[in-house]
């Protein structure tokens, strides 16, 4: 970690003891507390571009999910529950609460943001307000599953598989996987939208075969435990009781199929808002200014 580029200069560094073990934290700025949580294959350094605005408002924290990044990586179980977005949230409160704040803003990206619709359902009131990037509801991606979505997402049945095959097939090329990735969902189709220290950062948290599968985990509970839990939600009549903006790239993942604010006004976000911006998945480093410009009015009123 030491010969890695600090992408949030004046930010302080915090390890913080979760039921997830360790979690790795970054906090800067002052004002009301926003959490920042990433998604995959990234870490909290995906949020070097928004971060430093961000702190002019808020006191941002930007961390690792269990598994990811620099956090710990909890031994998984055969119901994939340990790797499930209602225990990750858990890690989060538990941040958060070390840090200060019981009751805070939220904006995740990709599995970040699953995370933070659990905690929104299973915590209500924790949450001030949800900001959503590039995801529809778990539920809802498994319903619309069809040939056109497979394609685009074909990851989140790859992933899914019986260990130790997606585990076997990645390792030996692991930072070819890793960029062949990150640079696919991106409206270029390079990794000309990424900073080559936060790349770096990418790559050694994901050339680590403990990580890969503990990223696979997420994907089996996705398809598992998080399922279940939607769907048990969707069945009660369970909503998000925080306001709640969705915002995706025009050919981001969730672009892909019915429009994205149609999939959260139709299951658990009635009222939710939101728009597209110009980028394809990873909308935080595709277009930071763009991407702030559809938050900031939001999350500041």
């Amino acid at each position: 970690m030491a010969d890695l580029a600090d992408l949030f200069p004046g930010f302080q560094s915090h390890w913080i003891d979760a039921a997830g073990g360790r979690i790795f934290a970054r906090s800067g700025g002052s004002g009301p507390p926003l959490v920042l949580v990433h998604g995959y294959p990234q870490s909290h350094v995906m949020w070097h571009r928004l971060a430093p605005k961000l702190a002019e408002h808020f006191q941002v924290v930007a961390l690792d999910l269990r598994g990811y990044g620099w956090s710990d990586v909890p031994r998984a179980d055969k119901a994939h529950t340990v790797y499930s977005k209602r225990e990750m949230a858990k890690d989060v409160i538990a941040v958060m609460e070390a840090l200060g704040h019981v009751h805070f803003a939220y904006m995740g990206h990709d599995r970040g943001a699953r995370v933070g619709y659990r905690l929104a359902l299973d915590h209500p009131g924790r949450l001030a307000k949800l900001v959503l990037l590039d995801i529809v509801p778990t539920l809802a991606m498994w319903d619309s599953m069809d040939s056109k979505r497979a394609m685009r997402a074909y990851h989140w049945l790859f992933l899914a598989q019986p260990e130790p095959l997606p585990e076997r097939l990645i390792g030996p090329s692991a930072c070819f996987y890793l960029e062949h990735t990150l640079a696919g969902w991106t409206a270029s189709r390079t990794l000309e939208a990424f900073d080559p220290a936060a790349l770096a950062h990418y790559a050694a948290f994901f050339d680590d075969p403990s990580r890969i599968h503990a990223c696979c985990e997420d994907y089996r509970a996705g398809a598992s435990t998080d399922l279940g839990c939607d769907q048990a939600d969707r069945d009660a009549g369970k909503t998000l009781g925080c306001p709640t903006h969705v915002v995706w790239g025009e050919t981001g993942i969730a672009a892909t199929g019915a429009g994205p604010l149609d999939a959260w006004r139709a299951t658990f976000a009635p009222n939710a808002s939101g728009h597209p911006v110009k980028a394809g998945h990873f909308v935080a480093e595709e277009n930071p200014q763009g991407t702030l410009d559809a938050v900031l009015p939001f999350l500041t009123t």
